[in-house]
């Protein structure tokens, strides 16, 4: 087997920025399951797809409907669904491939983050929602009907009776923004609360099995499962990431807790039971945070391998991401242009990760690869400065023997499968379905046009150039403001005539640099008299089949004509 060319020991995680992505202003980004494709939303209401291996757009998916902000995407399990929640209300699912509106619904309150249910028929029809100011809900998208899930519980079990004051208009109590995830197969439905509590409530009794409570008490801001269903970490006002370990099953979690909900029968007060059954669901692992600045976070996430946790820094103006290892030992800090952050996201396969700055670029941040040479051949061995090599006396002679070992009999009638191939444990979970999973699509190429003015460049729906250091690119500022940024060109590629008409110094044609004697024969030729040192006795030349004489005997004037014609 080959040996890695990359060091093993250089640690899987993202270390610059690579380059970045620009299609209007993008708000929120989400990879799918394979990590081929990257949807974002952006401010105008529009969702688009890029294919991240080549980094094009493969679809826009524009709704007449919607123009408001996109605040959150989300893929379904098999990557043929998007859906999209708006400032607007609005939720809406898409048919990737066909770019079709499958559903649209509008909430009572604006989304900030939706889940779409992760088993179920390949159509998804169930997904969750967390509002704005009010508790999460489970939305079918045939119907359109909503189901109020359990934000808080009280002393007794059940959930606290509403207030009757400052009630919203439909008479829903109010509430402060909640988090919610659904785990690994969607049994379960994992709710943060104000109080600082994870409620742990079954996806279609919709009863509440268990509490954890969080230690501080405080707004549970975030809350993400892994990848592969083993962790759960919560984000909360008290500025810290605190990681737990799963102690359920990753599949069939529902029916496990149903059975330790009903061996616990031994409290009198159904809070006490609720938070016993917690403990036997979750035990935390390990708490994050800033203990010099007590920064705030954002969008924290795991790798797609759950072996690191990344964190945005909330503070304004900052591009920060700091990278933990499960242990809860920070690990790398990762420092971008001067432009706040909003969302970010880990490829689900590669050490990459993309965040969206507040101006609408996704950065891809991504590894800084060290070459090992050895991996090709284990006898290499790097020399600082060169060395004088004595040859040895049988380095090259023949060993016929050896060449005889070597020697392999081939059987040429022996069939070659190449229909079957390795399963990627990674994606076990789809091996017994028959639903075909979309992993790529093909991108639709857009004609570059000969003239095209940098101005019409930078219109354009697609936009990626290169940056090979960890700020803000060169020419950022001026992408920004919806400046033209004229390419470079070298100055013998600059015609003299360029300070006359500086309307076409921004077109990057090639122009030849004239002589002295051309440019007053482009003189001429726009109606003006070349100046000549001498003059002619005024007789046409070659007329009655004559030489024309020079005045004074001087041929300069003759020999300055011929050169000129000769420099046309």
């Amino acid at each position: 087997m080959n040996v890695p060319i990359v060091d093993p020991l250089q640690g899987d995680f993202p270390e610059t920025i690579e380059e970045f992505l620009q299609y209007g202003s993008m708000k929120c980004i989400a990879f799918n399951r394979r990590g081929s494709l990257l949807a974002a939303g952006c401010a105008n209401g529009t969702c688009v797809i890029w294919d991240f291996e080549t980094r094009g757009i493969a679809r826009e998916l524009h709704d007449k409907d919607c123009t408001a902000p996109i605040t959150s995407v989300a893929w379904s399990k098999y990557g043929h669904h998007l859906l999209a929640s708006a400032t607007d209300k609005s939720l809406t699912l898409w048919h990737v491939v066909n770019e079709k509106k499958i559903a649209r619904i509008t909430l009572q309150q604006t989304p900030l983050s939706v889940r779409l249910h992760p088993g179920g028929p390949p159509t998804p029809s169930i997904c969750l929602a967390c509002p704005l100011s009010s508790a999460p809900v489970l939305v079918d998208l045939n119907t359109g009907s909503t189901t109020v899930l359990p934000a808080f519980v009280s002393d007794n079990g059940n959930p606290p009776a509403p207030n009757s004051r400052n009630k919203f208009s439909d008479g829903s109590p109010p509430f402060t923004p909640t988090a919610a995830t659904f785990d690994k197969y969607g049994d379960l439905i994992y709710v943060g609360n104000s109080k600082g509590e994870i409620l742990i409530i079954d996806s279609k009794s919709i009863k509440v099995h268990a509490v954890v409570p969080i230690p501080g008490g405080t707004v549970v801001k975030d809350i993400v499962f892994s990848r592969d269903g083993r962790y759960l970490l919560t984000n909360s006002n008290d500025r810290v990431i605190r990681v737990y370990y799963n102690l359920l099953s990753v599949k069939g979690s529902g029916k496990e807790i149903e059975k330790i909900s009903s061996n616990n029968n031994s409290y009198e007060n159904n809070y006490e039971k609720l938070k016993a059954n917690g403990a036997s669901c979750l035990t935390i692992s390990c708490e994050l945070s800033d203990a010099i600045a007590k920064i705030p976070w954002k969008a924290p996430c795991f790798s797609g391998d759950s072996e690191w946790i990344v964190g945005a820094s909330a503070s304004k103006g900052e591009h920060r991401l700091c990278i933990w290892n499960r242990s809860g030992r920070l690990v790398k800090i990762l420092e971008g242009p001067k432009e706040a952050l909003i969302d970010i996201a880990w490829h689900p396969v590669d050490p990459t990760i993309v965040s969206v700055s507040v101006a609408g670029l996704a950065y891809i941040w991504a590894k800084e690869h060290v070459e090992n040479w050895s991996a090709f051949a284990p006898d290499f061995v790097e020399l600082e400065e060169n060395e004088e090599y004595v040859e040895r006396e049988d380095e090259f002679d023949l060993n016929a023997y050896v060449e005889k070992a070597e020697e392999q009999l081939i059987n040429e009638d022996e069939h070659v499968d190449i229909e079957t191939y390795d399963k990627d444990s990674t994606f076990s979970d789809l091996d017994d379905s028959t639903t075909m999973e979309l992993i790529y699509l093909a991108a639709i190429p857009i004609p570059d046009t000969p003239d095209e003015q940098p101005d019409k460049c930078l219109g354009s729906s697609s936009k990626l150039e290169d940056s090979n250091h960890s700020g803000s690119p060169s020419s950022l500022d001026a992408v920004q403001n919806g400046q033209a940024i004229p390419p470079a060109s070298s100055p013998m590629e600059v015609d003299n005539s360029t300070a006359e008409e500086p309307a076409e110094a921004a077109n990057s044609k090639r122009r030849r640099r004239l002589s002295a004697k051309g440019l007053e024969l482009q003189q001429a030729e726009k109606g003006k008299k070349p100046t000549t040192k001498n003059k002619s006795n005024g007789k046409s030349p070659g007329s009655n089949g004559k030489q024309v004489e020079p005045v004074n005997g001087n041929s300069s004037a003759v020999d300055d004509e011929a050169t000129e014609d000769d420099d046309i």
